[in-house]
């Protein structure tokens, strides 16, 4: 039955009792009740496509909607919730407020009709606010505590669509929503159900709602719906639970429910569709920005489960997946197991894939994680393409800045490392550093001078010599342009091409001194940067050697991110910086730049 049908049937009903009963029975509809059932049954009689919310007709529906005969307002109702459904657009504050009013009705069936009709308008984004704004959400919130099952159904509908506006959400944590709302995720009812994990999820994308959240009891309800059979209803709890897993506090709270959590998380990826896998495996990556549940992922077998996804022909999955080992590789204590899964060759196949930066990016970066362990055997690393796949990456004109940025960070731990920094030089990848050094992108070009830097601190011969044999192809016009960047921009390259070319000296002072010397140029940078007040030395002392920072290495932070917020009408599909950090002083900067200007000029 249309709109135009249903109103009428409930009008003409009223009409014609209202005509024919005995005069006991005529005060059921007043004069302008009389009118407005007339000028509704005229308007569909002559236009079926009527809209409710201007003119005539809302002003007839306003008369119904504060009749106090149930019939007539049961028509309002039907007339707003049926025009609603397919008319959704922007109305004006006339049109919602016999909506609310109706909200307000004795009746129960009224109320629903309101409340659909309201849940309807307020997948709109200026009629969310404007409901609002009018008082609407007390209401809604008195609806979802009534024990009708229907007006909880629409009541919790329109919350969640309320709750995908980012000024909402306060208003709504603070009118007492949670705690219903965490109530009902327990509901019987799938459909209230479904709708009350869909507005958790909508207010899980604020950190102080979220802890809202946590201490209204959310975290519990949300393990429990793990088990839910409806497959939105899943997917809103598996996200709504990643979500709270990107705060510390939030992680504290998932903790407590870990034992189930992991291994119904784990038992989801390996059996549910590939929305929900990705779902999964984006929450496994937030959690595992603990390094309790990093531990407790890997030993519930998720390297196992994860090895799917990374070889799936789905992009998304790959994704989910690189993302989540990004966050494992984290732990020391994890490398082994992901080298032994299997895991290692399928990062390898990932690295070169330039559309695909994402992906190119977790990767790289959990490479790099893996290779800081100084401890362990390596070979495996490069048994498995490491080098030949980073070649690729670097050289591939499509490469993207950040993905740039990834390699040089990775170079910077493979330089450091006692098992890969020799295969850096002897299967000549210096010549990747120089290129990754005069890429124009500053993070990119301090990483590959840590790189550089710790090749040449080696005090090793081949890599001193291969860095010099790579001074006149690239390697000089990358540290001269380097030191003459503007200060805002080169806070952190700076200090480090400083310490690349003490770095230099100190292992081929001889060499290093007669290029600086002929480069005016160049030298005159150094000079500027420099102190005058600083004493000439004609040796590199102990006591210069300590203004070079205390360079370790250490992992990639980990990377977590909360997913975008839901409607109750449609369903949504659902990094990381270089990886050593220094910054010399001002003043221990410049000291080092006099330094190595009197080294220089001291030279024999």
């Amino acid at each position: 039955m249309g709109v135009g049908a249903s109103v009428l049937s409930c009008c003409r009903g009223e009409f014609e009792e209202s005509d024919n009963t005995g005069s006991e029975y005529q005060p059921l509809l007043g004069d302008r009740e009389r009118q407005a059932v007339a000028a509704l049954v005229k308007l569909f009689e002559n236009d079926t496509r009527i809209s409710f919310y201007d003119g005539e007709p809302l002003r007839a529906l306003t008369v119904l909607a504060r009749s106090d005969v149930h019939h007539l307002q049961l028509s309002a109702a039907t007339a707003f919730s049926e025009i609603s459904e397919y008319d959704v657009r922007a109305v004006p504050q006339e049109a919602l407020a016999p909506v609310l009013y109706l909200l307000q009705s004795a009746y129960a069936d009224v109320q629903q009709g309101a409340a659909s009709a309201l849940g309807n308008l307020a997948s709109v984004s200026a009629n969310k606010r404007l409901i609002v704004e009018m008082g609407g959400l007390e209401l809604l919130v008195r609806q979802m505590l009534s024990p009708n099952t229907e007006a909880q159904i629409n009541s919790v509908g329109c919350i969640t669509n309320l709750a995908a506006d980012e000024e909402n959400k306060l208003a709504i944590a603070r009118s007492g929503a949670l705690i219903p709302l965490v109530r009902l995720g327990r509901s019987r009812d799938l459909r209230v159900q479904r709708n009350a994990t869909g507005a958790l999820l909508n207010m899980t994308h604020q950190a102080e709602l979220r802890e809202k959240l946590v201490a209204a009891g959310a975290v519990a309800v949300l393990v429990d719906l793990l088990h839910a059979k409806d497959e939105d209803t899943l997917y809103y709890a598996i996200t709504a639970l990643s979500n709270i897993a990107v705060d510390s506090d939030g992680r504290d709270a998932l903790w407590s429910a870990q034992a189930k959590l992991v291994t119904e998380l784990l038992h989801i990826m390996q059996v549910h569709k590939i929305k929900v896998q990705a779902q999964v495996a984006l929450t496994l990556r937030n959690l595992a920005s603990d390094a309790r549940f990093q531990c407790a992922i890997v030993q519930n077998d998720g390297l196992d489960a994860l090895l799917p996804l990374l070889q799936s022909s789905y992009t998304a999955l790959v994704v989910a997946a690189a993302a989540c080992l990004r966050n494992l590789s984290i732990h020391a204590d994890n490398e082994d197991p992901i080298i032994c899964a299997g895991l290692l060759p399928e990062l390898m196949d990932l690295v070169p894939q330039a559309d695909q930066p994402e992906l190119q990016c977790h990767a790289i970066a959990t490479i790099r994680n893996l290779a800081a362990n100084n401890g362990s055997d390596k070979q495996a690393f490069i048994d498995a393409g490491l080098f030949d796949r980073f070649r690729m990456a670097v050289e591939s004109t499509d490469a993207q800045p950040q993905v740039l940025c990834e390699l040089a960070a990775a170079f910077s731990v493979f330089a450091l490392n006692d098992q890969l920094w020799r295969p850096v030089v002897e299967l000549g990848m210096c010549h990747l550093l120089v290129r990754l050094l005069r890429c124009g992108h500053t993070d990119t070009e301090y990483n590959a001078c840590l790189a550089i830097g710790s090749l040449a601190g080696k005090g090793h011969p081949e890599a001193a010599e291969e860095l010099m044999r790579l001074w006149p192809r690239g390697l000089r016009d990358g540290l001269a342009r380097a030191l003459t960047l503007p200060e805002y921009a080169s806070s952190n390259v700076r200090p480090a091409v400083l310490w690349v070319l003490m770095a230099l000296l100190n292992s081929r002072r001889a060499a290093v001194c007669k290029v600086l010397r002929a480069d005016s140029q160049m030298l005159a940078a150094i000079e500027s940067i420099g102190v005058s007040n600083v004493p000439s030395s004609s040796t590199c002392t102990s006591a210069s050697w300590s203004l070079l920072p205390s360079f370790f290495a250490t992992k990639g932070k980990s990377d977590e991110m909360a997913t975008s917020p839901v409607t109750a009408d449609s369903k949504t599909d659902i990094d990381d910086d270089g990886i050593c950090g220094f910054a010399l002083e001002a003043q221990r900067m410049r000291s080092l730049a006099a330094q190595i200007v009197a080294l220089v000029q001291d030279a024999d």
